[in-house]
């Protein structure tokens, strides 16, 4: 009797370095599969992409994957069964809802005399191989990066897996009717500036080698370079491994440049590090001091911010770049981050949420991560003091203004001097501009001196606890 091997596709939607899969496809035959898990947390922007990266994928497979919408337990237990499956493979994942459902799926398959074997397809280490002399997790970024250079062993990257002996069920569902594409926003139109998949993850890559790794650490603060690697969107859903990454920065003659883009992974790693020993990260403060910090929570500020309407330009050019684009340039988006929950006093979470459903790169581990770093209630956070000045940021890092520009064409035909701050500029100034604040363009919806005052009075007091 021939062997028949189940491999889950889960956050790995490629066939290179994909040690489950590569594992998988050595029995006789292999069934391949795909489970959209509706209690699984995903946004609106990710839903397409997730379409759009599963078309690709299923291309790849010569059509072979098969795909379903329902309980991941209960599709596998029936397939397992309608199929004697022997073998039951998939790549682990480290938020508390996989952990959980992941545990109960590979207790079953075990009750029924299947073995189930599972690897690491994510990240650089898993949470557990990381750890301090005494076995206890670490809390500081610093002592954990230079932990995991230290005992990361050298794991050459994995061929192309066959696809040789897959095979297509009749009882496969059509991609269609996940009902990941729904209308919402613009979306299709937005989707249209990415190109999405394996094979785009891998050509970006080594473009970015190739032509911008080498100014990374200096351009990668300046929203108007074309700086950053942009492959956020395909490590979220594993069209490229961290390994990979890796792997090819390594070969390529380590510098400055590229030491600074491996530590930027690594806080990729820590993220998920974070998830995995703090699994309630996603919706409590790790520093429970600020659960008893004093919250605005304004529904018209953010209102105000998430429609890119703040009346602080480097604020608005951000949030209007996330919504035209599902994508934010990292430096700013700790700006228009630091601007909610410090300035507008806004809890963290509602800004969480909104980048979750909004970004093609929404991943539960960094944003949680990010979100609290900045609120300074995260592990190794900015401290609460720090409270970026937006105006400032804007004029350091934006000094032409050509970002700004791109987003807000209103307040295009405003100076330099003026741009960063346009409520500052004299009223013959904005005339000639065509600018009329509160008409063509907002007011500030906060004072920034002000408004810093009053998020650090209130930090102090919780410092005191």
């Amino acid at each position: 009797m021939s062997e028949i091997s189940l491999y889950w596709f889960k956050q790995d939607l490629r066939l290179t370095d994909n040690r489950a899969l590569y594992e998988a496809v050595k029995s006789d035959k292999t069934i391949a599969i795909y489970i959209h898990d509706e209690k699984y947390p995903i946004g609106s922007a990710s839903k397409l992409w997730l379409s759009e990266s599963l078309k690709k994928l299923d291309k790849s497979l010569n059509n072979k994957l098969n795909i379903y919408k329902g309980s991941p337990i209960d599709i596998i237990e029936k397939l397992t069964k309608e199929n004697n499956i022997t073998n039951v493979y998939w790549n682990r994942c480290y938020d508390k809802y996989s952990i959980k459902r992941d545990s109960e799926i590979k207790k079953l398959l075990q009750n029924n005399d299947i073995n189930v074997k599972t690897f690491n397809g994510s990240l650089l280490l898993e949470p557990w191989q990381c750890l301090k002399d005494d076995d206890t997790h670490y809390k500081v970024f610093t002592f954990f990066y230079k932990k995991l250079i230290q005992i990361k062993p050298y794991v050459s990257n994995l061929p192309k897996a066959s696809i040789t002996n897959l095979i297509k069920l009749e009882n496969s569902s059509p991609l269609e009717n996940l009902d990941l594409t729904k209308p919402q926003h613009s979306w299709q139109r937005i989707i249209n500036f990415w190109e999405v998949g394996e094979k785009a993850a891998q050509l970006k890559l080594e473009e970015f080698i190739e032509d911008k790794i080498k100014d990374y650490k200096e351009a990668r603060d300046y929203p108007s370079f074309d700086s950053t690697s942009k492959l956020s969107p395909h490590l979220h859903f594993g069209e490229i491994s961290p390994n990979q990454i890796f792997n090819a920065i390594y070969q390529n003659n380590v510098s400055s440049n590229h030491e600074h883009f491996i530590r930027e992974l690594a806080w990729r790693d820590f993220s998920y590090y974070l998830m995995y020993y703090y699994p309630d990260f996603d919706t409590k403060n790790i520093n429970e001091k600020f659960d008893n910090f004093e919250w605005n929570n304004n529904p018209k500020l953010l209102k105000s911010w998430q429609e890119g309407q703040t009346g602080i330009p480097i604020v608005d050019a951000g949030m209007r770049e996330l919504w035209q684009t599902g994508y934010i340039h990292n430096r700013v988006r700790m700006i228009v981050a630091s601007f909610l929950v410090k300035n507008c006093l806004i809890h963290w979470k509602y800004g969480e949420q909104w980048f979750f459903d909004c970004l093609f790169d929404a991943d539960i581990a960094n944003n949680c991560a990010s979100w609290q770093w900045v609120a300074g209630c995260g592990m190794d956070a900015a401290p609460y003091f720090r409270i970026f000045n937006p105006a400032l940021q804007a004029q350091k890092f934006d000094s032409k203004g050509d970002y700004i520009r791109k987003y807000i064409p209103e307040i295009s035909k405003l100076s330099n001097k003026y741009l960063a701050e346009p409520w500052t500029a004299k009223p013959e100034i904005l005339e000639k501009a065509n600018i009329q604040l509160g008409e063509t363009y907002p007011y500030p919806i906060v004072d920034l001196k002000t408004s810093r005052e009053k998020a650090l009075e209130k930090y102090k007091q919780i410092s005191k606890g």
